[in-house]
């Protein structure tokens, strides 16, 4: 037998069937076992050394044994050792009670009468093994029958479309709860105090270097009078601060630092600004966009500015 399990496949065997049970019952969601908790690290080190101490250790106790033992028993003992898997005695009789073979002393009690130019036929029986997966077959086309020809069983197409029909329904539940799969299309403005707030919030540490914090513009922008260079309504400027402006000239994309929710705040803190006339703004750019052809605006009482009413349409 330690021809077929030596050491150094003893080992690394035992080691990664204790890694196996570790990562089974430790959750790190996504991650690797040990890059989400480092520490189990140590473990599976202390782990390794056990297992190699303990393969000194019964290596040392077989050198003594051996060395007690007399030059039959030590014989007798390596015989073993050497014993291939086929012949131990458990395999052995497993194989016989799967096979039934029978020896070549016992082939005259099958034998018979067939003789083909000294060529004689046995009477051997099927193999259980044979025969019970035959049976196992019979059993399991009873049951597939039954079931998706007389009771009406889904196939795997069927199975597969309710699957792909449930799935799409979860999907659908999970996109109405979560912002962060925002598109333009299903933008809306935000007026309540808190969303505007901290839309504010965002765009005091994003924008005001080019639209100043007043939103009267610098280098990019007056974004609180009526002229808008890429469309004044609430879901025109939530998608140009995605994707960006104007190729060349236009400011960046900022999808990828700020989520679509958030952008949808900064959005409508933008339009909040409507009216607000702030000193020295810059001078209008683009198409001017009337409240009702845009989005009316919004009251925002947490600017300084002295609020002016929205255009008539």
């Amino acid at each position: 037998m330690k021809r077929f399990f030596p050491v150094y496949v003893r080992v690394p065997l035992i080691f990664f069937a204790c890694y196996g049970i570790l990562d089974y019952f430790i959750d790190s969601g996504d991650k690797p076992m040990i890059i989400e908790y480092p520490s189990v690290l140590a473990l599976l080190g202390l782990i390794l050394l056990v297992i190699i101490a303990l393969e000194i250790v019964a290596s040392a106790s077989n050198n003594i044994i051996n060395q007690l033992m007399s030059p039959e028993e030590r014989a007798q003992k390596e015989a073993l050792d050497n014993t291939p898997i086929s012949q131990l005695p458990l395999v052995k009789n497993l194989l016989q009670k799967l096979t039934k073979t029978r020896g070549l002393e016992d082939e005259k009690e099958i034998e018979l009468e067939h003789d083909y130019d000294g060529i004689k036929e046995l009477d051997n029986d099927l193999p259980p093994w044979w025969v019970y997966l035959f049976y196992a077959t019979i059993i399991f086309g009873v049951i597939y029958i039954g079931k998706y020809h007389l009771f009406g069983g889904d196939n795997q197409i069927q199975e597969l479309e309710k699957d792909m029909m449930i799935a799409q329904k979860e999907i659908e539940e999970y996109k109405k709860t979560a912002p962060d799969l925002l598109t333009a299309d299903k933008v809306v403005l935000l007026t309540d105090a808190g969303d505007i707030a901290a839309g504010k919030a965002i765009f005091d540490s994003n924008c005001v270097a080019c639209h100043r914090a007043d939103g009267g513009g610098g280098i990019g922008p007056n974004l609180a009078d009526e002229y808008w260079i890429l469309g004044g309504d609430v879901k025109e400027i939530f998608n140009t601060i995605m994707e960006g402006g104007r190729d060349g000239k236009g400011m960046v994309a900022w999808k990828q630092q700020i989520k679509p929710s958030d952008i949808q705040k900064v959005a409508s803190y933008i339009l909040s600004l409507q009216g607000t006339n702030p000193a020295d703004g810059k001078a209008p750019e683009g198409d001017k966009v009337a409240a009702s052809a845009g989005v009316a605006p919004v009251k925002n009482d947490s600017l300084a500015a002295p609020q002016a009413s929205a255009p008539d349409a």
